[in-house]
């Protein structure tokens, strides 16, 4: 039925075989319509959403089949040849069919102010031959009453009752609920919170295309999750199992305006909840204040305002001219009870357009403006702004007024832009829009070249972002594996376990946990109540497991075990216990990393593998140790020294047992040497403990003893002990024990590995003992009684010749300053002397050997022994004061001329360092002997040589008559023998006592110079 001349003549509309099925949700009016519908011989039934229109659809194709149904709504059309039923959105529907029936549903939408006047058309307008339907809300009774007069109306009750329950925290909220939000921000905030603590939710948005919100919508009706998070969508006759619906908000925006939501509104919202005979709730939640006690009173008897007006919009277009198009839609309506519309999307378009110069050329004449319209009804799927909608309708019109359809290129080229999978909810969520855009396009008759193929090609990519959409909204919003536990448990069913050849623990095939050694470690993102469900879910599988693995863990083997440098015990990579401080440093506790599902026997058999394990360490990488702790082969001092050794981890300085390596025999040495130990100059020490594993591994006791695994430094020295460093520079905030444990002795601003200073001793020794005139200098050597510092020594050190000095200091040695000239022509004049005695020696050879008596040549021999000191004593001064005929500079000693140079020539400034004009001045080289200490008592602080110590102790006591100790195995390189040269009185010690025998044999020295 049309309007014809409504200005002039408006008619009555009559409502004769037409019935309106009015009542609350949840009383079947649409399944009463599907029932009727399909009892006619043809029939139409519009509905407010296209995903209730696909969701009627499958109902009738289950009813009738498939090849006599159609679907058809602005972006889909399914019509099979000779189709009797229609199913459609109320966009979608004709104004005029030819059918026996016709029934439209959500009649009470005539009232909205974006969607009414296209409602209010139908209603007016298309009638079945036989039979049409109105379905709506009660409050539609007057106003249809009104206006169609004759009209029969039914109202039906509500199948089940609806209460209020108050207000409740989202996280407190019953099962199978939906929370209704009105802005897409706060329904995934909404979804965020209850996935964490509930294990999921679905999303319904208006946004979201049919085949998505298809999908969220299964999810939740399957029972994969139990919350669903929608706008009101889902008032919009969604058959959905809601127990309670639950209001977060209650404004919205209509688009025009943010307002509260009305009674009616509420009230079809909150009737979603109970289906059929199940009684259903309402509430609210988050920031919503309770509902007043009349308004609740009003949703629970479904007692609302009734609607008193509808929207409408002419139907009658003039086409004339664009302004005569403009000026037709703002026709007045022809009869009380309706009202004229706001400008639709549509209209605003139009209003955009005419003022376009372009567009206005070539709308010219009563079909190109008709064109122009149904362009303008184009859509805004997209929600953007009505100048940038009106851009692309403008282009749409531009092609189809010049070249009778759309451009093929740019078809292709928008569809491509909305063609990605890529991106988050939101861009997924545009570009759906996008399409549905040029969807509709495909479906327009005549618009494209090729519309078939656009249309499968703009289904496929809605379809494909739609899926895309679907995952990511369950990827965010919904825990599978929550949501399976929860299920089973909620069944009170066990849920099927098991573990992983990895340790990974499944729980109905969804991780939850890892089982590593003995101790179930819980998924961190479990929450709440899924925290429960998964430790419990979790206890089958492992009951049986912590047997299994305590057999195992008692055969395994030693190459499966490994003790970490942190102090834990790991199980092919798996940590099982951990060392903690015992009694004893080499007698370390165990505790064993288990829960408490490990007991009795098999706890047992853990704890005593893996302390079978950590004996067996220790003892094989500590073996040194453990025998001096152990051993019963020894007795007496030597037994003491033992003891001593075990007590500091294999490292004593010579110097502090001193007394007790002299009171040793040579069976003593001999059964500590066997039991590994080494005695040497500066150390008695273990030589095999100096090992990266070794040391670790003391390393590692001597901090859980000492409670120093934190402090720095902890291995930090194994590690350059392992990269092979003879010495490392000192870190003062080091703790100091971690280089004696690693076998390194701190000298200055280095730590020197104890083995290598030994072999700087051999270095030292040759060039103490000696003496001038008996054979070619070695290197180092100076007068017999001190030593210069050569490339050797400094090379096996890595040392400068800074940190030389610092190293000899603290191992003893004291060192006396001389210019580098004078120690040039000192060395200069031994060497060419040395050489001149070879040479003498040599000839000496080469003559015939004179006839001597025995008692003759036995004489020579015993005055030449005899003569030897004072020679010496004679020989020494002579050396040093040797006059310089031509000195040579520091810098011309060349390196391989001997081995001193070098060290001179690194003390030496190179010019480039001297300021212009100034004079060098070389460097003095340092002339080291060994120093003299007080001798002190063993318990005390005692330092210096045996020797030096028995000359204190002559000396202090004054009682005993002054000798001189025979030499024993281990003494210090310098000792000198009965009848050995003093040394001269300017290579003496700075302070010595003027009462002393060495002051005095001093003075006579310098007397006899004179």
């Amino acid at each position: 039925m049309n309007f014809q001349n409504q200005n002039a003549s408006p008619r009555v509309l009559s409502g004769r075989n037409v019935t309106a099925i009015l009542g609350p949700t949840n009383t079947g009016k649409t399944h009463l319509a599907i029932e009727r519908m399909v009892a006619h011989s043809s029939g139409i039934i519009g509905l407010p959403l296209r995903l209730l229109a696909r969701e009627v659809y499958s109902r009738v194709v289950a009813k009738v089949g498939e090849q006599h149904v159609a679907l058809i709504t602005g972006e889909e059309k399914i019509a099979p040849p000779g189709a009797r039923f229609s199913v459609c959105t109320v966009e979608a529907m004709p104004r005029e069919a030819d059918v026996a029936f016709v029934a439209i549903d959500e009649v009470q939408l005539a009232a909205d102010l974006e969607r009414g006047h296209i409602f209010t058309d139908r209603i007016l307008h298309l009638r079945g031959r036989e039979e049409t339907l109105l379905l709506g809300a009660g409050t539609m009774r007057g106003i249809l009453e009104k206006l169609l007069p004759g009209l029969s109306v039914i109202t039906r009750p509500r199948m089940s009752v609806l209460t209020y329950s108050g207000s409740r925290k989202i996280t407190r909220l019953p099962r199978r609920s939906a929370i209704v939000a009105f802005s897409s921000d706060e329904v995934y905030a909404i979804g965020e919170l209850i996935r964490r603590q509930r294990g999921g939710v679905a999303v319904v948005l208006g946004a979201l295309s049919p085949r998505t919100r298809n999908a969220q919508v299964a999810l939740y009706q399957s029972g994969d999750v139990d919350y669903l998070v929608a706008t009101d969508a889902i008032g919009m006759g969604l058959n959905l199992d809601v127990d309670h619906v639950a209001f977060a908000q209650n404004r919205k925006f209509d688009g025009f305006q943010y307002r509260d939501l009305n009674p009616a509104e509420l009230g079809q919202i909150a009737g979603r909840a109970g289906r059929h005979l199940r009684d259903g709730t309402f509430g609210v939640t988050g920031q919503v204040d309770p509902f007043a006690d009349e308004l609740v009173h009003r949703i629970e008897a479904h007692e609302f305002d009734p609607v008193k007006v509808l929207q409408w919009r002419t139907a009658s277009f003039d086409f004339s001219s664009v302004d005569a198009l403009k000026a037709s839609l703002d026709t007045p309506p022809p009869v009380d009870g309706l009202t004229r519309a706001l400008p639709a999307a549509d209209a605003k378009v139009l209003e955009f357009l005419s003022r376009d110069g372009d567009v206005r050329a070539l709308a010219e004449g009563r079909e190109r403006v008709r064109l122009l319209w149904e362009a303008c009804v184009l859509p805004d799927y997209r929600r953007i702004a009505p100048a940038q909608h009106a851009e692309i309708v403008g282009a749409v019109f531009s092609d189809l007024a010049r070249m009778g359809h759309v451009d093929e290129d740019y078809m292709a080229e928008q569809v491509k832009r909305a063609s990605s999978t890529e991106g988050d909810i939101d861009t997924l969520s545009q570009r759906i829009a996008q399409i549905r855009t040029w969807t509709f396009v495909s479906h327009r008759p005549g618009w494209l070249a090729d519309a078939t193929h656009w249309q499968e090609k703009t289904r496929e990519i809605e379809d494909s972002l739609s899926d895309a959409l679907h995952e990511r909204l369950t990827k965010r919003f919904v825990d599978r594996r929550t949501s399976v536990l929860m299920k089973r448990l909620r069944e009170n069913a066990m849920p099927e376990a098991e573990i992983s050849p990895v340790g990974e623990v499944l729980v109905e095939g969804h991780h939850v946990g890892e089982m590593l050694g003995f101790r179930f470690t819980a998924d961190r993102s479990a929450e709440g109540e899924d925290a429960r469900a998964v430790k419990a879910a979790a206890q089958k599988a492992l009951a049986a497991e912590f047997e299994t693995r305590a057999d195992r863990f008692a055969s395994s083997g030693n190459g499966d075990l490994a003790l970490d440098s942190d102090g834990l015990l790991r199980w092919l990579g798996q940590p099982i216990a951990t060392l903690v401080a015992g009694e004893e440093a080499l007698k370390p506790r165990i505790v064993l990393l288990a829960d408490e599902q490990l007991t009795g026997p098999a706890r047992d058999k853990v704890a005593a593998r893996a302390e079978r394990f950590v004996t067996y360490q220790i003892e094989s990488l500590l073996k040194p140790l453990v025998d001096l702790r152990d051993t019963e082969s020894l007795s007496g001092m030597a037994r003491g020294i033992a003891f001593q050794l075990a007590e500091n981890f294999g490292v004593l300085n010579r110097r502090t047992v001193a007394e007790d390596v002299r009171a040793l025999d040579q069976d003593a040495r001999a059964s500590l040497r066997r039991l590994g130990v080494r005695f040497g100059a500066y150390h008695i020490f273990v030589p095999a403990l100096i090992k990266p594993a070794p040391a670790g591994l003391l390393s590692l006791l001597w901090a859980l003893k000492n409670d120093a695994k934190d402090k720095p430094g902890y291995g930090d020295v194994v590690t350059a002990l392992a990269a092979g460093r003879t010495s490392i520079v000192t870190d003062p905030a080091f703790e100091k024990a971690f280089y004696g444990l690693a076998g390194y002795r701190n000298l200055g601003r280095r730590a020197v590995r104890v083995d290598i200073l030994e072999r700087l001793a051999d270095l030292i020794r040759p060039a103490l003992s000696w003496k001038p005139g008996t054979g070619a200098r070695p290197e180092g050597g100076y007068d017999g009684a001190a030593f210069v510092v050569t490339p050797a020594m400094m090379s096996i050190l890595g040392a400068t010749a800074d940190d030389m000095e610092a190293i000899l200091k603290g191992l003893g040695y004291r060192g006396e300053p001389k210019p580098a000239e004078e120690v040039a022509a000192h060395l200069k004049a031994l060497d060419e002397a040395a050489a001149e005695e070879d040479a003498t020696q040599k000839a000496e050879e080469a003559k015939p050997a004179e006839p001597v008596t025995e008692g003759a040549d036995a004489a020579t021999q015993t005055g030449a022994v005899a003569a030897q000191p004072d020679e010496q004593a004679a020989a020494e001064p002579a050396a040093a004061e040797t006059p310089e005929e031509t000195p040579t500079p520091v810098a011309e000693i060349k390196p391989d001329a001997t081995p001193e140079a070098v060290v001179d020539e690194s003390a030496a400034e190179t010019p480039a360092e001297k300021p212009a004009g100034e004079e060098e001045e070389p460097k003095p080289v340092l002339i080291w002997r060994q120093a003299r200490f007080d001798g002190r008592k063993r318990h005390g602080a005692g330092k210096g040589t045996p020797r030096q110590q028995a000359r204190g102790r002559q000396e202090r006591d004054g009682a005993q008559k002054r000798g001189k100790p025979h030499r024993k195995d281990g003494e210090k390189p310098g000792f000198k023998r009965k009848g050995a040269s003093h040394r001269p009185r300017e290579e003496r010690p700075a302070r010595i006592d003027p009462d002393s025998p060495f002051a005095k044999l001093a003075a006579l020295k310098d007397q006899l110079k004179k």
